[in-house]
């Protein structure tokens, strides 16, 4: 049988068809990518705002004698190559190559104390591999070789030695002085030169804050703070370095490129890391094992708990989209199938084979398929991101689900030549085990959902938990189910009302709804889950939006905030103030204060809490009010000071604060942790290093008022903005947009190709009532009211579904990955969406119906009436 003949004949279905086929295919294997793609962007962009010490993999050994002692250079950089030719082989796309990055090594002593500071003073000495290229000298020259002196009878050492400029400024260390370091096995340092840090916003010194800047401890039950620096050494230092009486740690830094892992290989790489550390383990060292010290897999899988519910929230969208495209492409093969069934009935009676008929029925839909699939398929690599299985599965579930069902129709339509098909015969009535069977779908989905809610996820699973795959789907079949048993009965109720009018017309039409079979109405459910995902999508995408700004809120505590780690002058504040745009401005004073006598502190913010809640007037987000006073300064402290009454704190001076109340935390400042809220007239001399400001002014004038260079201005609009420009926030919102805006698409064709379908069986009826007096008028409103009541129960149904999935899912959607890491608790569904979508459908099918009924008018009656049923 000639198929291209049949194809130009139904030309207009077959473009139809592929068109379909193209779009669902194109979205299915590109919208993954862009998913998969942001998920990695966004572990990206993780990787780079977490600390290189935390990231990189860092190789580990002590020093304990002079056996032990490594001395030359070339010494550290024969083991370094050694670690990385055994490294896994996950890992090795992962690790820079030697030089690059942070990548470097180092030999350092630790709790170095200086002779005569009793234990209050600590310099230690260190070597680092790349110290040149690293550090500028502001003052003094680098260091040199060693040399000697005599100290208490003893020729000791004398290391020549660099600290930072701060080490200057706090511990009184300038070039030239010469200080004894150890209590029994003496050195000495001679300070030859002050540094700085070339670039202090490297990654790179987060491995050596210790040599950075001067560490600062209060010891339990003093005063005085201990402080802490690391001198650095030359390459001629180092030979005279040795663990034998001091403590010296050795280590290799293997640089992580943090944008080699990838979402998907995170689990390999983890794997490896584990194994890593036991093969570092077995390397000879002499007296000392060494050890592997890295924070990455703790970063990746807390990436993964993070992100594994909102990307299970993702491809259940996109499953969605899979499910409607799937059922409106199998609606358009059934479309082109009845068109081309006379032409195969009458091949088939001419002597043709059921395997020739139905061959070529399913050619001819894989003629429309099979290229529009490979086109889609093809436009989906110019999206950017990974490929996933889900990119090849996608179009060749759509191909197969077309191809497959054509190939079935025709053969179960051509069974027998001219076979003889009634529709005017009424339907069975369903078996008792099919509707014990949907029973029991309904009673297991209701299920599903209440143990969602009140089981929450399983332990362990996360994202994965296979209740929040199966419960939507269960609930979408379920509330199908419904529709289709349950929607004739109140059309009856209206059928009843309706004989009791003198108009034929509404009679009929809602006798023809309501007594349309459980298969004719089969394709309409496809906008059940049409509109039940888009609304859920629509839904979801609010609350993002909503959660993003109270982050924002949250982040900054104010539309402006000025932080200091020094004293902001009254002037400066002055200057704020006539700012253009600053309607209020609330100073505040943070600092972190001694509790009690001991080593224990905790922040403090001091701030008065009236004023901070007129700066936050018309914000999402609130602070309490200040309890009345009563014994004591009034404070209100953190969960982990609840219960201590009175504390007595050390700040400016000794003062007593008593607890008045419990804050889980302090927008803009405290998320957890020990802190309290005082009042700000706390301290003999209140001083402002902070500034909460509100209005529009500009951030970059706000920071020219200051006039401060180390002083930060932090804006919510600025936090909003880097929230939602942040790759995965950014991918999630136009996957939602996409995804709503095509099965919104997908809905209104259904209703289309619904209405096309059905337009032979609605001509016969109207071309029997034509002869009896039919009007043109009464013929279009017979039409809508058949047609209508299913479309709208279908809608109410599936915005319903919509609406109430993310309260049915509960704690299964957790969308924090995508609000800047404050969880979507709350979901208020605008109506304008699910308007719009309700309103489109009905307007398409009152549009249809108009349409059907103005081409059938055209149509002689003997068009639609076999011979003989005039008679």
């Amino acid at each position: 049988m000639k198929i291209l003949p049949l194809a130009r004949v139904q030309f207009g279905a077959m473009v139809v068809l592929a068109l379909l086929t193209l779009s669902a295919c194109a979205l299915l294997a590109g919208l993954p990518r862009l998913v998969q793609g942001s998920f990695d962007a966004n572990l990206h962009q993780s990787l780079r705002a977490a600390m290189a010490s935390q990231v990189d993999l860092a190789v580990r050994v002590e020093s304990r004698s002079r056996q032990e002692d490594l001395r030359e250079p070339s010494q550290f950089a024969a083991r370094d190559q050694r670690f990385r030719s055994i490294l896994p082989a996950a890992l090795r796309p992962v690790v820079g190559p030697v030089g690059t990055g942070t990548g470097h090594m180092s030999a350092k002593t630790w709790g170095t104390p200086v002779q005569g500071s009793g234990g209050m003073t600590f310099v230690n000495l260190g070597w680092l591999s790349d110290a040149e290229r690293r550090v500028r000298w502001s003052e003094g020259r680098a260091p040199g070789a060693p040399g000697t002196m005599t100290y208490q009878g003893a020729t000791i050492t004398v290391f020549e030695a660099a600290v930072v400029e701060e080490a200057r400024d706090k511990m009184g260390l300038r070039v030239g002085d010469v200080r004894v370091l150890g209590e029994s096995d003496h050195v000495a340092v001679r300070i030859v030169g002050l540094f700085a840090p070339k670039d202090p916003a490297d990654r790179y010194w987060s491995h050596h804050p210790d040599v950075l800047r001067v560490t600062e401890v209060q010891p339990p039950g003093k005063l005085d703070l201990e402080r802490h620096t690391t001198a650095l050494l030359s390459d001629g230092g180092l030979t005279a370095l040795s663990g034998e009486g001091r403590n010296l740690v050795y280590s290799w830094v293997l640089p992580v490129d943090p944008a080699a892992p990838t979402s998907l290989g995170v689990p390999d790489v983890t794997r490896a890391i584990t194994a890593y550390g036991r093969v570092v383990g077995l390397q000879p060292g002499g007296g000392s094992q060494y050890r592997l010290e890295t924070g990455l897999p703790q970063l990746l899988n807390g990436y993964l708990a993070a992100l594994s519910t909102a990307r299970t929230v993702m491809f259940l969208v996109l499953g969605g989209l899979l499910a409607v495209a799937v059922g409106v492409i199998v609606l358009a093969v059934h479309l082109l199938a009845d068109r081309a069934d006379e032409a195969l009935a009458l091949a088939r009676a001419r002597g043709g084979s059921l395997r020739q008929v139905a061959g070529a029925g399913t050619a001819l839909v894989a003629l429309a398929v099979v290229p529009a699939t490979l086109a889609g398929y093809a436009l989906s690599w110019l999206v950017p991101g990974p490929v996933l299985p889900l990119v090849h599965a996608g179009p060749a579930l759509v191909c197969g689900a077309a191809v497959g069902f054509a190939a079935v129709r025709m053969a179960l339509a051509h069974r027998a030549p001219l076979r003889e098909r009634r529709d005017d015969v009424a339907a069975s009535r369903p078996s008792a085990r099919r509707v014990t069977l949907e029973v029991l779908v309904v009673g297991l989905a209701l299920g599903g959902a209440y143990l969602l809610r009140t089981r929450g996820l399983a332990a362990g699973t996360a994202g994965d938990d296979p209740f929040l795959l199966l419960v939507p789907i269960a609930l979408t079949v379920a509330a199908a189910l419904i529709t289709i048993r349950c929607y004739p009965y109140p059309l009856r109720l209206f059928v009843r009302l309706a004989a009791r009018g003198p108009r034929a017309v509404p009679f009929l039409g809602l006798t023809r709804a309501a007594r349309a079979r459980s298969g004719s109405v089969l394709p309409v459910l496809i906008l059940l889950p049409a509109l039940a995902v888009s609304v859920f999508a629509s839904v979801i995408a609010g609350g993002i939006a909503e959660t993003q700004r109270l982050a924002s809120w949250q982040d900054v505590g104010a539309s402006l905030r000025v932080s200091s780690p020094i004293e902001l002058p009254a002037d400066a504040v002055a200057r704020v103030r006539a700012v253009p745009g600053v309607e209020l401005v609330v100073p505040a004073q943070t600092a972190s204060v001694q509790l009690g006598f001991g080593g224990e502190r905790a922040d403090v913010i001091a701030v008065d809490l009236g004023q901070w809640r007129r700066v936050l007037d018309g914000a999402p987000i609130s602070v309490p009010a200040m309890p009345a006073a009563g014994a004591g300064v009034p404070a209100l402290v953190s969960p982990e000071l609840r219960g201590r009454g009175t504390m007595d704190v050390g700040w400016q001076t000794r003062v007593k604060v008593a607890e008045r109340g419990v804050v889980p935390s302090v927008p803009g400042f405290f998320a957890r942790g020990k802190f309290l809220v005082v009042p700000y007239e706390i301290n003999e001399r209140p001083t402002a290093n902070t500034l909460l400001i509100k209005g529009d002014a500009d951030a970059e004038a706000v920071a020219r008022a200051v006039g401060r260079p180390r002083a930060q201005v932090s804006s919510q609009a600025e936090s909003l903005a880097a929230i939602e420009s942040a790759p995965l926030t950014g991918t999630v919102r136009v996957v939602l947009l996409v995804t709503t805006v095509a099965l919104a698409a997908y809905a209104l064709v259904a209703v289309v190709v619904t209405l096309v379908i059905g337009a032979a069986d609605r001509a016969r009826a109207l071309a029997f009532l034509r002869p009896l007096g039919l009007t043109e008028r009464q013929a279009q409103g017979l039409t809508v009211l058949e047609i209508l009541p299913m479309i709208l129960v279908t809608a109410l149904v599936g915005l319903a579904l919509g609406l109430g999935l993310p309260a049915a899912l509960g704690p299964g959607v957790d969308l924090s990955a995508y609000a800047g890491g404050v969880a979507v608790a709350g979901y208020s569904p605008g109506l304008a969406t699910p308007a719009l979508l309700a309103a489109g459908l009905a307007v398409v099918a009152v549009l249809g119906a108009y349409a059907h009924t103005a081409i059938s008018r055209r149509r002689a009656p003997g068009a639609a009436l076999r011979a003989g049923e005039l008679a």
